[in-house]
């Protein structure tokens, strides 16, 4: 919430609320994920009510590579660069790394957050990646198989070959969970090169096809549901504090 209301990034927000500076319904909380009911729970920020943050919109970004995928710009340009004419802050729903582009979401909804970020949910997210490098039947058998990274056991990624082409290979993974730089990791342990990772859907919502990179729409009240239909009801994955 604090994030949305426009007060520090997600990072600074919880640091603020582990200092004591958080009230909810008067009482200091120091738990960044400490739940919170929008219109019911009274939340103070040194000792001053949170602003509104506006009415709740999501946006459906064709994110160019090279932007970094974050509310702080203290790296370097991101996202919320090609959005700052939009009432409210919106913050970047997930992450894609700097050297990837593709569908992202920016919003200052947070149930939607909430949801499309807690892992238990497993949204589907599909992307067409571009690799160099002896892509065979051996190399997607491995890629298809439960892979160790970082010490983490992935869950079974669903890898299809798109198209071979002078020495370039297209193919199409489909994860449910976010590992940080999975795919990227994935196929440098089977030898492959990512010459460009782009995200074409989230479960059934599609980069269309007609939106440029830094571009963007806003998604529809019908669009919103359908992502929000997906997968079990969470009482974990209510709106918090940071």
């Amino acid at each position: 919430m604090l994030a949305q209301a426009g007060i520090a990034s997600r990072r600074r927000a919880a640091e603020m609320i582990r200092a004591g500076r958080v009230r909810v319904n008067a009482k200091v909380i120091r738990e960044p994920g400490h739940p919170v009911v929008p219109g019911r729970d009274q939340v103070n920020f040194d000792n001053q009510p949170l602003p509104d943050p506006g009415r709740r919109r999501t946006l459906l970004m064709n994110k160019p590579i090279g932007l970094l995928c974050s509310a702080d710009g203290a790296q370097g340009k991101t996202v919320c660069d090609l959005i700052a004419n939009v009432p409210g802050r919106l913050v970047p729903v997930g992450r894609l790394d700097r050297d990837s582009g593709g569908l992202l979401l920016l919003s200052n909804d947070g149930a939607l957050i909430a949801h499309l970020t807690h892992p238990r949910y497993g949204h589907r997210k599909i992307y067409r990646v571009e690799v160099a490098g002896p892509c065979n039947a051996a190399t997607l058998a491995r890629l298809r198989e439960p892979m160790e990274i970082d010490g983490y056991t992935l869950r079974p990624v669903q890898v299809t070959l798109l198209r071979k082409q002078g020495g370039h290979t297209w193919l199409r993974f489909v994860l449910h969970e976010g590992r940080n730089r999975q795919i990227r990791k994935m196929c440098a342990q089977v030898g492959l090169n990512i010459i460009s990772l782009v995200r074409i859907a989230i479960d059934n919502l599609q980069l269309p096809e007609d939106l440029a990179p830094g571009q963007w729409r806003e998604l529809s009240a019908q669009e919103i549901k359908a992502l929000l239909n997906q997968g079990p009801h969470d009482p974990e994955g209510e709106p918090t504090l940071s």
